[in-house]
């Protein structure tokens, strides 16, 4: 698995207060780690600290998996 899976899983997880071993690229956010809005919103604001990029508001409405989320910081940072 890549870095900024493990990075972003160690994120959700700390945050969700739930396994890590539960969140793999194809779990949903919202259904299947039950991330509510603002959930969501820590996660963009710790990913724009960590990378030091900002997340457009409208990319966000793509992130349904934590693989949409890994593949969006693997794009914005090989730039």
């Amino acid at each position: 698995m890549s870095e900024v899976f493990e990075k972003v899983r160690d994120a959700l997880a700390l945050q969700l207060h739930i396994g890590e071993d539960m969140i793999t690229p194809d779990s949903l956010i919202a259904e299947d780690l039950g991330a509510d809005s603002l959930d969501r919103i820590e996660l963009i604001m710790s990913i724009e600290e960590e990378y030091e990029l900002t997340v457009d508001e409208k990319d966000v409405q793509h992130f349904k998996t934590v693989g949409d989320v890994v593949g969006y910081i693997e794009k914005k940072t090989l730039r």
